[in-house]
């Protein structure tokens, strides 16, 4: 019997691949001949310490890492990550700088600065966030702990295409949109924080990935769950960590490896966001992009129509051709397709297929 399945544009939690879902199924009540689910698995038993040793392994190698990099899975989201950086990184004397780019990036700076002092290296937000910054647009402060970026704009449609050489400044990147969708230098950040929710797998499991050599910079004494030498120390086994959500990222990471890796990968999401924008492009005095075209997201394809009756007739009739999960961010409105690494080619298609009927009919 075939699935029925929707294609499914939500923002996160998102669309996964289907491979992996089957692959959770078969085995959701018996892991591994053990009689029991990885659901009701001990994070202590054997069988979870592998998984947990795998996934570690495959994100380094998905994204070229050595082991000078930690990996971590970590419970509370990426919105926890906001106030642990600063809260770990910025030393007496230190000030962090925060590149303003978006609602997240907003949130981010927001939590930096109820720890410690933050300097604002670039914002958008008068130009409601059409944009990333260029490069030389960035500006650092003096006695900087680490340069802040969110690299894709989840709700603004916005993305950076290229990151700064910071030399000796680390470069922290939250990268929950974006992560593993294209080949990057992964290497040139000191931290990446990504929840998983929306390329990597389920709600619940934030991957963390820090450098030994920002990691010695960490501050000591602090309390010992807000603490990423605590997490290191223990391989994320501290405490019971999102066992379901490690175990489908651990399938999702061996799913981009047999797409061809982040090559395979980058060439299926740059032939999505083609159509996209394409069918966009192709009818400017309706469908109107809401980021600058030199800053356009991969991942997140965000619009406006005339008036916001056709936008509301436009999700409903898209929702009768199952194309699910498009309406805009609250906070902005409009239209949004999601088109992370599961979204299908073919959904794309039907949805530039249905913006083009669409476009005739309204």
């Amino acid at each position: 019997m075939k699935e029925k399945r929707s294609a499914n544009f939500n923002p996160g939690p998102a669309a996964l691949p289907l491979e992996v879902l089957r692959a959770a199924q078969a085995e959701l009540l018996d892991y591994q001949e053990t009689g029991m689910s990885i659901l009701e698995s001990s994070h202590r038993g054997k069988e979870f310490e592998a998984v947990n040793d795998q996934a570690m392994a495959l994100v380094r190698e998905v994204l070229g890492l050595g082991n000078d990099f930690h990996v971590l899975f970590l419970g509370g989201g990426a919105s926890t990550q906001f106030a642990l950086v600063p809260v770990n990184f910025i030393g007496d004397g230190q000030v962090a700088a925060y590149v303003d780019t978006g609602e997240f990036a907003a949130k981010a700076l927001k939590e930096c600065q109820i720890v410690a002092k933050a300097h604002i290296a670039f914002s958008s937000k008068e130009e409601k966030y059409r944009r990333v910054p260029k490069i030389s647009e960035i500006k650092y402060p003096e006695n900087i702990a680490y340069l802040h970026i969110c690299s894709n704009n989840t709700i603004e449609g916005t993305q950076f295409w290229e990151f700064p050489d910071t030399g000796n400044i680390p470069l922290v990147a939250d990268m929950s949109s974006d992560v593993a969708s294209r080949q990057l230098d992964f290497k040139k950040f000191s931290l990446i924080y990504a929840g998983a929710q929306k390329n990597l797998g389920p709600a619940g499991v934030t991957l963390v990935i820090i450098r030994d050599d920002f990691l010695v910079k960490a501050k000591k004494g602090l309390a010992t769950m807000f603490s990423y030498r605590t997490h290191v120390e223990n391989k994320s086994l501290y405490n019971t960590p999102p066992v379901f959500g490690i175990y489908i990222m651990k399938l999702v990471l061996e799913w981009i490896k047999r797409q061809g890796g982040l090559a395979g990968v980058e060439k299926m999401n740059q032939a999505k966001k083609s159509l996209l924008y394409g069918a966009i492009d192709a009818a400017p005095d309706f469908y109107k992009g809401t980021a600058e075209k030199d800053c356009r997201s991969w991942m997140n394809v965000t619009m406006r129509l005339p008036t916001e009756d056709l936008e509301n007739r436009f999700i409903a009739e898209a929702a009768k051709e199952g194309l699910l999960g498009i309406k805009g961010h609250r906070s902005v409105g409009g239209i949004r397709f999601s088109i992370y690494n599961a979204v299908l080619l073919e959904d794309v298609q039907r949805a530039a297929d249905f913006m083009a009927k669409f476009r005739k009919s309204a």
